[in-house]
């Protein structure tokens, strides 16, 4: 018998069920490429929001990172910057670089009052100022670690050529490579580079505004604002506005203003396309120094004279610059393993003056009263324009277990220069003992009688200027190789095809043409996660020419006229360093030996200019930035160097050391946060003697050493407001930022003691 046959019969009604009726589903269909790419941007969004609401801010320990923090930046300090711009040329964090680089975030350059370039050579170890005259510009003039760099300034790794003067308000952070880096970035960089970051569009909304004023009548204000579009597109924008005399100085004024516009649009995860435009625009009443007291063997200033004493001429000096560039940039992530980029720049920028170099003092007088010095003229009207491509391919890939990070690229730069001079200077005053170029003598030492210059003529160009150009056509391949995080190899070689030619309106012309092959190699042992030591060999070239500002040979121009071409200056470096991480990551600390040497060196020997001389610079770097505590931060370093000529074509100078350097120079900036948003904070800095002379410190002139201090207080009213009092130079120190070269030199005198009330808002 069955089971089912087992079963009783049921009295239950029968039921019926019946099957669910289907309905309709809505008809599936794909995002549309615009809707992917929103979400994609949305979850970009969400994801950064995340990662700043995770981060600590400082100073404000527990808060979130302040919407304009710098991307490059440890978030929970801003002191320490982990990475420099250029990812691809060097894609490891700073720890693991072997290279000396100095870089200071905006954080660092608010707190020291950095608002102009000039300023990093007053307050960086190992950075000295240089000084202007008739034959190159008056300007940013640097020296690192002993070598002229006054051609090596960038702008996002873009070289900014000749000589100009450069406002801070755009910038997010400025780089300083030390020695050799012509595989880097190409001619030159004897010493180093400087690289200025502009400020970039970003992906969070926020609106931020300084205001500044202070003691010699400042005046300053800075906008500053970030606004996200949509998903793909944000937009960045600024402003500035300073007007201002200068403390110490009687008469001189600085006034700027300028805008920026930058944005950034993402239209796919993989594509990103940026723009960014800036124009600074600088003027004032300029101020060319004091002249050097040889009896003393000291500025006057350091003799007697007023500090405030200006020797210009109020209706006839001037001093503008102005500077427009834009960037374009597009960046492609093909896959996980390449990435393609190219950069697109043009510039032009203008420096124009006319000034008063006081100079050729005469004190015999037994009367110091009746002292007098010769009130000479410079003048320059000098245009740049730029234009220049670099292209770039990255490669990540392992082999064996090793990550490498291989970048080959191009570089194409065209650069036009002209340099053209006033004329109808000739002065009425004196008596008509004035020279046609409108140098005034018997002017009084103590009391300069000469305010108003009288002339029959009305300056104007002479019309036929010195014209620069620079076609520069260059290949590069580079690679970085880390195995397991302990031994990480770099190097690298780069090609510069440098042609140049020289021209005025007169028959005359020059042209030449040198190849430059440079490399650089380095290797890094990494004992601890937190550690590294590193050994480093490099090579650079100067070709025959490369200072664009210069009219004369011996300052490293060619003029069209000019009768003998020589090689490019070879220069070699080898660095032995390490590196550490402290408190808890928060903390760079690094060390280095370095020596670069300088072969086929230019110089000139009786009134011909030759190429035998050679030189060595050895030294120590030691530099410290971010936190030592929780409240207390810290940026700044130490840089002792030796300097020796080893060639020369004049016997005595072999064995001297070499000129218009700081051979020992110090640098800190302290802060320390105390409770209910307080902070105290300042910064020191110590330059040693700066000797005279073109090429080896041979005239007997010298520049004072001396310490400068600088304080501020600071107090975070609440999270959209912070007020800040600066006072730069406390104890209003007379020192000098730079001497002529020449026996008879001029001398630059630094500002004095001023006080800022600074007013900062963000929303």
């Amino acid at each position: 018998m069955s089971s089912a046959d087992a079963q009783p019969a049921s009295d239950l009604p029968p039921v019926n069920v019946d099957a669910p009726i289907a309905r309709a589903r809505p008809t599936s269909s794909k995002p549309t490429a615009e809707q992917v790419r929103a979400r994609n941007a949305l979850r970009r969004a969400a994801r950064q929001q995340g990662a700043q609401q995770a981060a600590v801010a400082f100073p404000n320990a527990g808060g979130l990172t302040a919407p304009d923090a710098n991307p490059y930046a440890d978030a929970a300090e801003p002191y320490k910057v982990n990475r420099v711009q250029a990812s691809g040329k060097f894609p490891e964090p700073l720890l693991n670089t072997p290279k000396t680089i100095t870089v200071m975030s905006k954080e660092v350059l608010e707190d020291k009052h950095v608002t102009a370039l000039k300023e990093i050579g007053r307050s960086t170890a190992g950075v000295t100022l240089g000084s202007g005259e008739g034959g190159n510009a008056f300007g940013d003039r640097f020296f690192i670690r002993g070598f002229d760099a006054r051609n090596d300034v960038f702008i996002d790794g873009i070289r900014d050529p000749a000589v100009s003067i450069r406002e801070n308000f755009f910038t997010e952070q400025i780089e300083i490579l030390r020695g050799p880096a012509s595989s880097y970035a190409g001619r030159g960089t004897a010493g180093g580079a400087i690289n200025i970051v502009t400020k970039q569009a970003g992906d969070t909304n926020f609106k931020r505004m300084d205001t500044e004023f202070g003691t010699d009548q400042q005046k300053r204000v800075t906008l500053d604002v970030n606004q996200v579009v949509s998903p793909t597109f944000s937009v960045r924008t600024g402003g500035l506005f300073q007007d201002s005399n200068v403390a110490g100085r009687n008469y001189v004024t600085d006034d700027r203003w300028g805008t920026f516009l930058s944005t950034k649009w993402t239209p796919t995860e993989d594509l990103r396309i940026t723009t960014n435009y800036v124009h600074t625009d600088l003027s004032g009443l300029p101020d060319f120094g004091v002249p050097y007291y040889k009896q003393g063997n000291v500025p006057v200033t350091s003799a007697g004279i007023p500090r405030e004493t200006w020797y210009g001429f109020l209706n006839r000096d001037f001093q503008t610059a102005r500077q427009d560039f834009g960037t374009g940039a597009l960046e492609y992530k093909v896959n996980e393993a390449i990435t393609l980029s190219s950069k697109f720049r043009g510039e032009h920028s203008l420096l124009n003056y006319i000034g008063t170099l006081p100079q050729n003092p005469v004190t015999t007088s037994s009367n110091p009263l009746l002292w007098t010095t010769t009130a000479s003229t410079q003048s320059r009207y000098q245009t740049v324009d730029v234009w220049a491509n670099q292209n770039d391919a990255t490669f990540k890939l392992d082999t064996g277990g090793i990550k490498h990070t291989a970048v080959f690229g191009t570089e194409f730069s065209n650069e036009n220069i002209s340099i053209d001079r006033y004329t109808g200077l000739a002065s009425e005053l004196s008596g008509g003992g004035s020279t046609s170029n409108g140098a005034v003598p018997g002017v009084n030492l103590y009391s300069p009688q000469y305010t108003y210059f009288q002339s029959n003529t009305t300056p104007s160009l002479s019309g036929n200027p010195t014209r620069y150009g620079v076609n520069t056509n260059s290949v590069y391949v580079m690679d970085t190789a880390n195995w397991r995080d302990t031994i990480i190899v770099n190097g690298g070689v780069r090609y510069d095809g440098y042609n140049m030619s020289s021209s005025t309106n007169s028959p005359k012309y020059l042209k030449m043409n040198a190849d430059l092959v440079n490399y650089n190699v380095g290797v890094v042992y990494k004992p601890m996660p937190i550690g590294s030591i590193y050994a480093a060999y490099a090579t650079s070239a100067n070709p025959f020419g490369s200072e664009l500002d210069a009219t004369a040979t011996d300052y490293g121009g060619v003029p069209a006229n000019t009768a003998v071409l020589l090689g490019p200056e070879r220069n070699k470096a080898a660095e032995l360093g390490t590196k550490w991480e402290l408190v808890d990551r928060h903390l760079l600390v690094s060390g280095a030996l370095f020596q670069t040497t300088k072969d086929n060196a230019r110089e000139t020997v009786n009134s011909i200019l030759t190429s035998g001389a050679a030189y060595r610079i050895q030294g120590i770097d030691i530099e410290a930035e971010g936190r030592l505590t929780d409240r207390w931060s810290i940026f700044g370093g130490l840089v002792l160097m030796q300097s020796k000529v080893t060639q020369s074509g004049v016997a005595s100078n072999i064995g001297l050391q070499l000129a218009n350097i700081a051979h020992q120079s110090f640098s800190m900036l302290s802060k320390y946060k105390f409770d209910n948003g307080w902070e105290v904070g300042g910064t020191a800095v110590y330059r040693s003697k700066v000797y005279g002379g073109t090429f080896a410190a041979n005239t007997g002139n010298e520049l004072p050493s001396y310490w400068r201090f600088d304080a501020f207080v600071e107090k975070q009213i609440d999270k959209n407001w912070t007020m800040k009092l600066y006072a730069q130079n406390l104890t209003n120190k007379l020192y000098y930022d730079t001497l002529y070269r020449s026996a008879v030199p001029f001398v630059a005198v630094a500002p004095g003691r001023a006080f800022y009330i600074i007013t900062t808002a963000k929303f």
